[in-house]
């Protein structure tokens, strides 16, 4: 990972990106004397292309810095100083801003698209819950019915991770671990939904599957979809999908789809066990981590671009950053800036942005996405209900909680 990327993703620590941009731009005006006139050519022409670079990359990696007008208006400032040495340095000027201008108008409309799925996704819920406490009636659909292949249903599930992935910035995944250290990201943290959006998803899909698998009246088709999900969950991990086949496992070990006795011994599970062992916790997901670094080195001697999928499991992502931070501090006890820890957190944040710029090879099904952001899901409390009423309850807490859940649904 490049000194320029550690060095900016790292800053924004101790200061908030518009100030470390006007202090670097008082500084090269103060050293190159470039308030002077008339200007040492030699000279500008020996520091232009360096202070180029450093701007062209900073937009390029952190493009949403530059929705502050004022870090345009700096870098337009610097710019304009130097290009009356050298026409060039105005046509570079003019790409940048191009380039810029074209990032920004994309990511504005991912995260208008994500906050009309996820609005659409809460209205969906919220209108739907209400009437389906108990087991929706027959007529509702089911995953089944809108998709009976595990490998496209996979595949679907990709599109969204990939989606809403791609508005995820390395500041982002910062913010949701210094925020509490660092007032300088306070502001920012409070424009900053697409991490939340992101997690909201994960949770959405948990939820989906243990709905799904609740919902069914007969025993035989629970078991149907429990080996369906299995099957999805498999090609997840076959694709590099670790989130959405975390999801899927931690749906599927929910208490009220694990309580289910009679419904997975009729279900083929021989391959459920093997992908829990694979995203089992245990030595800190050692198997996990295992089968990360297999799909990393797979991207990188990839010649497909399906090959190059590596969509990694996103709350473990958090933690390891998380635990990075705490266990090492931002300084030394000479006062220097820990760099070192520094270098480590771009290695991770840099290898997920790496992994998210790919883009998503297969064909959208919208039917498909539609169903998955909008089908309505059941609270604990719907899940708990609906369980019971596929299998009476084993003991007298289950007794007392379904008694419970039954009074509250008729008042």
């Amino acid at each position: 990972m490049s000194y320029v990327f550690t060095f900016l993703l790292s800053a924004r620590l101790f200061i908030s990106p518009p100030e470390l941009l006007a202090r670097l731009c008082d500084t090269c005006i103060k050293q190159q004397q470039l308030d002077q006139s008339p200007l040492d050519t030699a000279k500008v022409r020996k520091f232009g292309p360096k202070i180029l670079q450093l701007l062209t990359e900073w937009t390029e990696t952190f493009p949403t810095d530059f929705r502050d007008q004022k870090m345009v208006g700096l870098f337009k400032d610097i710019i304009h100083r130097i290009a009356p040495c050298d026409e060039a340095y105005w046509k570079t000027l003019n790409q940048v801003l191009q380039t810029l201008n074209q990032k920004l108008a994309a990511i504005a409309q991912g995260e208008e698209s994500i906050v009309k799925v996820n609005a659409s996704s809460v209205s969906s819920i919220s209108d739907k819950l209400v009437g389906f406490k108990t087991k929706p009636p027959p007529i509702q659909k089911d995953i089944l019915s809108i998709c009976n292949d595990p490998y496209t249903l996979a595949q679907q599930l990709t599109h969204v991770e990939l989606r809403e992935r791609e508005a995820l910035s390395g500041p982002d995944l910062q913010y949701s671990v210094f925020v509490s250290q660092q007032p300088c990201f306070s502001e920012q943290k409070k424009k900053t939904t697409n991490l939340e959006a992101y997690v909201r998803w994960f949770n959405r899909l948990c939820y989906l599957v243990a709905t799904e698998i609740c919902m069914p009246a007969k025993k035989k088709q629970r078991a149907q979809v429990i080996e369906f999900f299995i099957d999805v969950a498999r090609e997840c991990f076959n694709i590099g999908n670790f989130n959405s086949l975390m999801a899927i496992i931690s749906g599927m070990n929910m208490s009220p789809v694990s309580r289910l006795k009679k419904t997975w011994g009729k279900a083929k599970t021989a391959k459920f066990f093997i992908l829990e062992h694979q995203m089992d916790p245990t030595g800190n997901f050692y198997n996990y981590r295992t089968a990360l670094r297999g799909a990393v080195h797979r991207s990188q001697t990839a010649n497909s671009i399906r090959e190059k999928i590596v969509i990694p499991f996103f709350s473990l992502l958090i933690k390891d950053i998380y635990f990075l931070n705490e266990g090492c501090a931002n300084r030394l006890p000479n006062g220097h800036v820990h760099f070192a820890k520094f270098v480590e957190l771009a290695r991770q944040v840099g290898e997920f942005m790496t992994w998210k710029q790919i883009e998503c090879p297969f064909e959208t099904d919208r039917s498909i996405l539609h169903y998955l952001h909008t089908a309505p899901i059941f609270s604990e409390d719907g899940l708990y209900l609906a369980s019971y009423e596929s299998e009476s309850p084993e003991n007298q807490v289950e007794k007392d909680r379904w008694k419970a859940l039954r009074y509250d649904r008729y008042q």
